[in-house]
């Protein structure tokens, strides 16, 4: 039987209510510019929206010293937790669910009695609680891994608004747990000084419900459309399922309100393929220039109020033009220094909750955990380091033993990341690996493995009489035996030496270690 193409497109009522709401967020962030624009002080500069303009971000200084954040995948999808075979994103299943039929309807009927279109994602998020949440104690956890910004998904490819919208139906005051997720986590994290954002992946929502994921224009999956036709309202949930003018012109409503309302330190935007699978398309080039404007305006208004923000510039293929914001890719990692970048790294394969790895604790270690946060750092990254909370808003604990031990070393090793910047070499192969940093007249030495017999670090060769002032290890009070010589300076640990995971030493220099010269990404540059 053919089914007749639906058509979601919103009433002039509405597509009028979406207009006005963009007027009125804009007048909001206006009015909420704060003392320094009622003081008339002016921005240091003032961005355009043109991508020259915005060329050349400057990173802020709480993003540079930090390091180590935290990102949150959670929502309606955490209540499935489950990923065909046990691996692999299961915040991606709401999608999978209607392009995998033979696997997931099966699935669902055996776990939840039933399978769309009689029961489907829309269902799902009506039994997404929190019931179980407490917003301090993930606050506190956080600082305790010492952790120093914190992500939270505020609106993944699903369509579903964690926080407090005017813009749709479909949010958390409305329909789930009944309260404002990113407004609530963003008072406990910024009650104990943590910088904080939500992060926002709507770019993709067009084709998550779609005959075609990275199509201009598609139509809703067959299940889907029967879904809608039962159930108007869940069109709200599901679609549009183009990048027409409407869905634009909604996207940056969106992003303005939780701008207004939340003020984030971060703005947090998904890679967006199709940049780059239709980059011909006029309504391609229309959304790519939409950017343009509002990553001017978000500068712009959190300058007005003194307040210093940054941004990603994510993808294999980035989305922006221009040097704007930290490279960022799925775990992404370097072979070499390179300007600002971030790696959202995975705890175990998935970014959302995942039962199997709870079942199976198929985390990464902690010892693993801390060897890539000291591996991104003297290259010049941040690791931004995902969870995926159940969704009841408790976490699991073999993802909380792992916060807690990296916190652990962290009190210990801290000043070898927190503040630091790379040295001219960020890494030396061999027996133990190393990895360096440096702060001001400090050089500090990195390593992966316990240092059981003396090392040398080769960088160091040359040195003259009187450059190493000394030697100590991190969290120890012992005596370490060092020495420069023709091959660099070597360096005897203590027998026994105290630690776990990653030991550190800080080497005092008579001058302020050698940095890197600036440099610029290429293509391939991540592995």
């Amino acid at each position: 039987m053919e089914r007749k193409r639906l058509s979601v497109a919103r009433s002039p009522a509405a597509r009028g209510a979406v207009a006005g709401a963009v007027a009125a967020l804009c007048a909001a962030a206006g009015s909420a510019a704060g003392p320094a624009a009622a003081a008339g002080r002016r921005p240091a500069r003032t961005y355009e929206p043109r991508w020259q303009s915005l060329k050349g971000v400057p990173v802020p200084a709480w993003f540079d010293d930090g390091k180590f954040g935290i990102f949150i995948h959670w929502g309606p999808y955490s209540v499935i937790g489950h990923r065909k075979g046990g691996r692999g994103y299961a915040e991606h299943v709401p999608k999978m669910i209607y392009a995998d039929p033979e696997y997931y309807y099966p699935y669902l009927e055996k776990r939840f009695g039933a399978h769309p279109p009689a029961f489907g994602y829309k269902d799902f998020v009506r039994r997404f609680k929190a019931e179980k949440w407490d917003p301090d104690a993930w606050a506190d956890l956080f600082v305790r891994a010492g952790a120093r910004y914190v992500v939270l998904t505020g609106e993944h490819h699903d369509g579903y608004a964690m926080w407090d919208s005017k813009l749709t139906d479909w949010c958390a005051t409305k329909v789930g747990p009944m309260r404002d997720l990113v407004g609530d986590l963003g008072k406990a994290c910024r009650a104990r000084g943590l910088k904080y954002a939500p992060s926002y992946h709507r770019e993709r929502h067009t084709g998550f419900f779609a005959m075609h994921r990275y199509a201009v224009r598609s139509e809703p999956r067959p299940d889907i459309a029967e879904e809608i036709r039962r159930e108007p309202k869940a069109a709200g949930l599901y679609g549009p399922f183009s990048y027409t003018d409407e869905f634009i012109r909604d996207y940056m409503a969106r992003w303005k309100e939780l701008q207004a309302n939340y003020r984030p330190d971060f703005m947090w935007i998904d890679d967006i393929p199709i940049f780059y699978k239709a980059k011909q398309d006029p309504q391609t080039r229309k959304f790519r220039d939409t950017f343009q404007s509002l990553i001017a305006d978000y500068l712009n208004d959190a300058a007005s109020r003194g307040q210093a923000v940054y941004l990603n510039n994510k993808g294999r293929n980035v989305n922006w033009p221009v040097e704007c914001g930290c490279r960022e890719k799925d775990n992404l990692k370097l072979e070499r220094i390179g300007p600002k970048w971030q790696n959202p790294a995975t705890l175990g394969t998935s970014y959302g909750y995942m039962v199997d790895e709870e079942k199976r604790d198929a985390y990464k270690s902690a010892t693993e955990l801390v060897r890539l946060l000291c591996d991104t750092v003297s290259k010049n990254g941040n690791l931004l380091l995902n969870i995926g909370p159940r969704a009841d808003g408790t976490i699991p604990e073999g993802m909380q033993k792992r916060l807690r031990a990296v916190g652990g070393w962290l009190k210990v090793n801290g000043e070898a990341i927190y503040g630091t910047r790379p040295w001219k070499t960020p890494a030396q192969k061999g027996r133990p690996e190393l990895r360096f940093t440096t702060k001001g007249k400090t050089l500090y030495v990195l390593c992966l493995a316990e240092p059981k017999a003396a090392f040398t670090v080769t960088g160091l060769k040359g040195a003259k009489p009187g450059d190493v002032q000394g030697v100590r290890m991190l969290g120890s009070d012992a005596k370490v035996a060092w020495k420069l010589g023709d091959d660099g300076l070597t360096i005897i640990a203590p027998p026994k030496a105290a630690g776990k995971h990653v030991w550190g030493f800080a080497v005092g220099c008579r001058s302020a270690p050698a940095t890197p010269a600036r440099t610029v990404f290429s293509a391939g540059a991540g592995t």
